[in-house]
């Protein structure tokens, strides 16, 4: 899988590019990592994990680092310029396959919470993954109303972001017309999902359900 350097805001981004040999018109979807001052990257199990979950379905595929992390030039910014970072990634996959007719972005913890600020941008996005968003630590109020339809996972064990406070934030979501929201959750799963067997594995077969699921409903 190729490494790349990208033109960001603030300078070079690093990521990891994952195209569909021979297929123009594939699916594109970008993944978005955690906290990059808690040790949040693009290599994080979950964000690694949710890349070929979504490249194994058939989509080319994108993850890279936000600003100030790895190779990625620049400093931390409180999610404004990661939310520019994210953006200038979109576009870059964008222009690699100017084809493609369908579009999703998925994020893990501070990744989910501007990938559903990426979601207010980008009319074109066409479906979400939000993993373990932490409704608790950021206001996710912006989605108002909410442009497309997704999925929220988290752990029932999540002590980072608790489960109530991803109640309340599908509870609100789920009464804007137009979108559905499924929430599904992994019984006993911490924030990181970190038992493979247990809470991994059925983390990333709901996502892959969900996702086929969606790209048969739009192809009818």
């Amino acid at each position: 899988m190729p490494e790349l350097i990208f033109p960001g805001p603030e300078g070079r981004l690093e990521g990891r590019y994952h195209p569909q040999p021979g297929k123009p018109d594939a699916p594109i979807a970008i993944i978005l990592h955690p906290h990059p001052q808690y040790g949040g990257t693009m290599n994080n199990r979950v964000v690694y994990n949710l890349h070929y979950a979504f490249h194994n379905m058939g989509f080319t595929v994108m993850r890279f680092n936000f600003r100030g992390v790895g190779r990625s030039q620049g400093e931390f910014d409180q999610g404004v310029g990661e939310l520019s970072d994210a953006a200038s990634a979109l576009d870059y996959l964008q222009a690699m396959n100017p084809n493609s007719k369908h579009c999703w972005v998925a994020g893990f913890s501070f990744g989910a919470w501007i990938g559903m600020q990426l979601l207010m941008r980008r009319p074109e996005i066409t479906g979400f993954i939000s993993v373990a968003p932490p409704a608790n630590m950021y206001d996710f109020s912006f989605l108002a109303p909410c442009p497309s339809s997704g999925l929220i996972i988290n752990g029932t064990a999540d002590r980072v972001a608790p489960p109530k406070d991803t109640h309340t934030l599908v509870g609100k979501l789920r009464e804007q017309k137009g979108i559905t929201i499924t929430h599904e959750e992994i019984e006993g799963a911490d924030h990181f999902f970190r038992d493979d067997e247990q809470h991994m594995k059925p983390m990333i077969s709901n996502v892959q359900g969900y996702v086929r699921r969606r790209l048969t409903e739009s192809t009818r």
